[in-house]
């Protein structure tokens, strides 16, 4: 099996990828190695292309929201989130020279709005500098000693820097949320439309007793007073959880929006397959990126 991640080594994608390998190393009976992506953008198209088995990216953050990219991204291509990774993120300061020679700072945008109160307290004049992740800021900062990377302990490792400080992030609190995904197969739509189709999960009894989250995307086409309360409605009369809902632009003109929607429960219970036919009509558009294990 071979994993898509962002890199190079020593991203938190590489982390996500060791912990789901660690979870469900009962259930794989092959082989399995790392494909390392220059982005997401990459990652995305290593699974469609058949050139990675599965992808995880990260999708939301305990402090800076939603990742944009990946959300848009799961609406471009066919593929289906098959489970969820929870990692504790614990930025560091590191560097090959001390603090007081530090005059520029690198990192993944995610990782820099993550600090961005640590930055402008301790750092203020410091030239702010994005990278592809903080695994490849952790390598440029190997060049000179007035570069420093936010970046995990395992890059400092890896690229033989010193840790200047540690849990520099703005609060003590911060999880990244990371999706598993792979290609999506003709038979994922077919079990929320009450059709038989003997998919991988529906086998696994086990995984099937355990909670599920489902993740759908909607349009609303049609723009009118209470069509979200409509929509909204169908999950609230079935007392069916919402665990997230946001708005993303659909990139056709200003001021509209597609909803991503996660909620508790499997698309393979009668209650969510109701829900989600009953959703259907009133939707100029509805995508089912699949149900998975709950974290």
């Amino acid at each position: 099996m071979i994993i898509g991640v962002l890199g190079p080594s020593g991203t938190y994608s590489d982390k996500a990828a060791s912990l789901w390998i660690e979870k469900e190393c009962n259930s794989i009976s092959r082989d399995v190695s790392l494909k390392y992506c220059g982005d997401f953008i990459d990652t995305f198209d290593s699974i469609v292309n058949n050139e990675a088995d599965i992808g995880i990216v990260p999708v939301e953050n305990s402090i800076e929201g939603s990742v944009g990219v990946t959300l848009d991204l799961l609406m471009e291509h066919e593929v289906q989130i098959i489970g969820e990774v929870i990692v504790p993120i614990e930025h560091c300061l590191l560097s090959k020279g001390k603090i007081g020679d530090i005059r520029v700072i690198l990192s993944h945008p995610q990782a820099l709005g993550q600090c961005r109160q640590f930055i402008k307290s301790h750092f203020p004049h410091a030239e702010i500098r994005t990278t592809g992740s903080t695994s490849h800021a952790a390598k440029l900062a190997t060049e000179f000693e007035e570069m420093a990377a936010i970046a995990s302990r395992e890059s400092a490792s890896k690229y033989r820097l010193n840790v200047l400080l540690c849990n520099i992030q703005d609060c003590n609190n911060n999880h990244t949320r990371f999706i598993v995904f792979r290609k999506k197969h003709e038979a994922d739509d077919l079990v929320w439309k009450n059709i038989d189709a003997n998919t991988t999960e529906q086998a696994d009894k086990t995984k099937l007793s355990l909670p599920h989250r489902t993740s759908i995307i909607v349009y609303l086409d049609r723009d009118r007073p209470g069509a979200l309360y409509d929509l909204l409605g169908e999950f609230a009369t079935r007392k069916i959880n919402l665990t997230r809902i946001e708005s993303r632009p659909s990139k056709r003109i200003l001021g509209d929006y597609l909803f991503y929607i996660d909620f508790a429960g499997n698309i393979s219970d009668t209650i969510i397959k109701d829900a989600l036919n009953n959703i259907l009509p009133k939707a100029g558009m509805m995508k089912v990126l699949g149900s998975y294990v709950m974290m």
